[in-house]
């Protein structure tokens, strides 16, 4: 049904119509504060998360800046496409000791969480809610980028997993780092081992440069297609990847019956039951 509210300058006893309808000055406020409610729930469930994510990345890419230039590079928020795929990265540090993939999360209440888990729990103000393991998803990152990457054999690729709100963790287990914003360049900075050239690091500069896309359009239809995915994998029961080496989640069989085990076995023997 279209509306069609004629609102008079002074509301003082005057009526308002919607649709030929007389409205009287506390009707037409009951009307303006429902919508103003709509507007709030709108607000909160569409912008507000995306607005406390934009905020949790602005934080880490400024702790970021106090890497040393000559042997980090640092990637903000970057769409990669290569071979038809693509991919979203919160911070992406290229260095002469591997490469840093760091997945920034911005929650509030309680994290729990398990690196074998599908999804980790939030609890806020006793109501649970499910979020998706960020560990998987810094794994699928990874294996984005070595494809990219592939000639460089001796290259290491280091996982990061940061909560950057209020949130605080708790019974988190996961052999990938997940830390707090606070112990960011500590964590990336304890990895001294030198595994590129500063000459190889320009070279995987290059290719990283190669697949960036700036276009809005595309980012637009890889956030849809983001959330086909979501949608998709909601009706799994088990991860796509690896949640200890990356490595694809394939159905097998064995002595007693079917199971799912990671495509780098034997270096990697994680293995889920069905």
């Amino acid at each position: 049904m279209k509306f069609t509210l004629h609102i008079p300058d002074q509301i003082n006893g005057d009526i308002s119509k919607i649709d030929g309808k007389s409205l009287d000055s506390s009707e037409l406020y009951i009307v303006l504060i429902f919508i103003l409610y709509l507007i709030g729930v709108l607000f909160k469930k569409v912008f507000l998360p995306k607005i406390k994510g934009v905020i949790g990345e602005y934080s880490v890419a400024r702790k970021l800046r106090r890497l040393n230039k000559n042997d980090y590079i640092v990637y903000n928020d970057i769409y990669l496409k290569n071979k038809g795929r693509s991919k979203q990265i919160d911070h992406l540090i290229l260095s002469v000791y591997g490469i840093f993939v760091i997945e920034t999360k911005n929650y509030k209440g309680w994290i729990f969480g398990n690196e074998s888990s599908k999804y980790w729990t939030q609890t806020l103000y006793k109501n649970k809610y499910k979020i998706f393991n960020p560990v998987i998803q810094s794994w699928s990152h990874i294996n984005f980028l070595k494809q990219i990457s592939s000639e460089f054999t001796d290259l290491r690729y280091f996982p990061i997993v940061v909560f950057a709100g209020a949130g605080k963790l708790k019974k988190i287990k996961s052999s990938v780092p997940v830390i707090y914003k606070r112990k960011l360049l500590r964590t990336i900075r304890r990895n001294k081992e030198i595994h590129i050239t500063h000459s190889q690091l320009k070279k995987i500069d290059h290719l990283i440069e190669q697949v960036i896309v700036e276009k809005k359009d595309f980012k637009k239809k890889h956030r849809k297609f983001v959330k086909r995915i979501s949608k998709r994998d909601k009706k799994r029961s088990v991860p796509r990847y690896c949640p200890k080496c990356g490595g694809k989640l394939t159905l097998k069989s064995g002595k007693y019956g079917e199971f799912y085990g990671c495509s780098n076995f034997p270096e990697c023997s994680y293995t889920k039951n069905k």
